[in-house]
């Protein structure tokens, strides 16, 4: 009973940890929406992918939202954008992001 309170607790604290961090390039990046950008240069895309679930426990949506984003911000700012806006949903832990540069 003992080892089974243990995983279950381990497991937990895993499903609510933050892997991603956003870098110094991603922390110039802001996200918009479609019609938002209409007077922006569009430079790119990236698709941003985490893990949906760790071993059996699917992921909070707004834990997997976040993460997708992060990685989103650091890849536009390493392309040299500074905004990026969702091109997709959510599917398998994966989203396309359009990488722009707006004024």
């Amino acid at each position: 009973m003992k080892k089974i309170l243990i995983t279950s607790f381990l497991l937990a604290m895993l499903v609510g940890c933050n892997w991603v961090q956003l870098t110094s390039e991603g922390r110039g990046v802001r996200l918009a929406n479609s019609n938002e950008v209409g007077n922006c240069s569009r430079i790119g895309r990236t698709t941003s992918q985490t893990l949906s679930r760790v071993a059996i426990v699917e992921r909070g949506s707004d834990k997997l939202q976040q993460e997708l984003l992060t990685l989103a911000r650091n890849e536009a700012g390493r392309m040299g954008g500074n905004t990026v806006a969702p091109e997709s949903l959510i599917s398998q832990g994966q989203q396309t992001f359009g990488v722009y540069t707006c004024q």
